[in-house]
């Protein structure tokens, strides 16, 4: 947050924040999971979230994959995001959207073409971070059945949404 650009955050959340995080998160029926060395060390984490709050969105999830800078480059974020997208799958979500800062994050990029995501679009220009404008990337990769079949109401995931 403080030195890159593929997170839009400018200051990073202290443990409290991310606690609050955890808790909206996974209260509302989101996946969220932490990869830890054989010493308890945190690697990573990812999450799905809802990725839009109106109630014709539920079903789609928007992933998120933070990566220690110590562990970068060693299938820690694949396996993280292979996982996710088991769980949300699972749980019955039928579309991950990634939404990824700055187009010149390959990494990110290829973390999720290498997961089956396809690049949808680019937002030019969308966020503004270190005095320069930054693009937003979109990629999407359906889960589960996707978009071939209707889905399942009654395991209606999440508790986001009122019928």
């Amino acid at each position: 947050m403080l030195h890159g650009t593929g997170t839009f955050e400018i200051v990073p959340p202290d443990e409290a924040e991310m606690a609050v995080r955890f808790t909206a998160i996974t209260g509302q029926g989101y996946p969220f999971i932490v990869a830890e060395d054989a010493d308890g060390v945190v690697l990573g984490y990812a999450y799905a979230n809802a990725f839009r709050a109106r109630p014709a969105y539920r079903w789609s999830v928007e992933d998120s994959v933070y990566i220690a800078p110590t562990a970068r480059g060693q299938g820690v974020g694949g396996d993280l995001l292979t996982r996710l997208m088991e769980i949300a799958a699972e749980s019955g979500f039928r579309q991950m959207i990634a939404v990824i800062g700055d187009s010149g994050n390959a990494p990110s990029v290829r973390l999720h073409k290498r997961a089956g995501f396809r690049m949808i679009g680019v937002f030019q220009q969308s966020g503004f971070k270190f005095d320069r404008w930054i693009d937003t990337v979109l990629m999407q990769m359906p889960l589960g059945a996707g978009g071939s079949t209707l889905p399942d109401e009654t395991r209606y995931p999440g508790t986001l949404y009122d019928r």
